[in-house]
């Protein structure tokens, strides 16, 4: 029976092709079979793994904590892309600050557990949190863009990257308020139980992967620079990271 292999939802679609090869060069490298699949949102695919269902995953920092504490998932390696979040209001809002917000706003958002954890955290100088605030739960980066758009939210939360990624004729009906500077949570390459033993292969092929010309396009493709090993200190300080910021 094939691993199984799924990248966390949050990456954009012109991404997903550079992911089906990044599976291929998986099996040769590991001269394994591993199948690929990808989940429409974080439930499904969380399901999937509460019924070790996954063996290898690129998660995002918050789910990386119940991986690892939870599942006994260990750390590979990070593209050392940090996970930052932007705040972001249609063009002609009237809001020009943060504090500007008040209780009862709507805040669009995708249901990724990160960027929705800090842009609550980052809304705490204008007194916002749950409590007093509407959520509306979109399926994707440019459905928060097309519901801040059409009016019918008054806030954003973006992953930078994605609100990056946007066609500037999209940008240019958006207006970004606040962006985090964190710098040290990002996305991470896990195995479950049953790779433990192809960690320390899968390291040094990861990171080896940008010395090669394929290799290099192979990243370019996912818009990575390169792999960087992590370490159990490294991954642990990430988690409680996480977890302080949460709480």
């Amino acid at each position: 029976m094939p691993y199984q292999f799924t990248v966390s939802p949050d990456f954009g679609p012109e991404q997903l092709a550079g992911w089906h090869i990044f599976n291929t060069w998986l099996q040769r490298q590991l001269n394994t079979d591993i199948h690929f699949e990808t989940f429409d949102n974080f439930e499904n695919q969380r399901q999937a793994i509460r019924e070790d269902k996954v063996d290898i995953i690129y998660a995002n920092p918050y789910d990386a904590s119940f991986l690892v504490r939870e599942k006994n998932f260990v750390a590979v390696a990070t593209p050392r892309k940090p996970d930052e979040t932007t705040i972001v209001v249609q063009a002609d809002s009237p809001i020009q600050t943060v504090e500007a917000l008040t209780p009862g706003c709507t805040i669009a958002q995708t249901d990724d557990p990160d960027i929705s954890m800090m842009g609550m955290i980052m809304l705490e100088p204008a007194n916002l949190d749950a409590g007093n605030t509407e959520i509306s739960v979109q399926d994707s980066y440019i459905q928060v863009a097309k519901t801040l758009i059409q009016g019918n939210a008054d806030v954003g939360f973006f992953m930078t990257e994605a609100f990056d990624a946007l066609s500037n004729l999209v940008k240019s009906q958006l207006r970004p308020l606040v962006s985090s500077d964190i710098q040290i949570v990002s996305h991470v390459l896990l195995i479950g139980p049953e790779m433990a033993s192809k960690k320390d292969e899968l390291t040094s092929k990861l990171a080896a992967m940008d010395t090669d010309s394929q290799g290099q396009k192979l990243l370019q493709s996912l818009k990575f620079e390169k792999w960087v090993p992590v370490d159990e200190e490294e991954m642990e300080f990430m988690i409680d990271l996480i977890e302080a910021l949460a709480a």
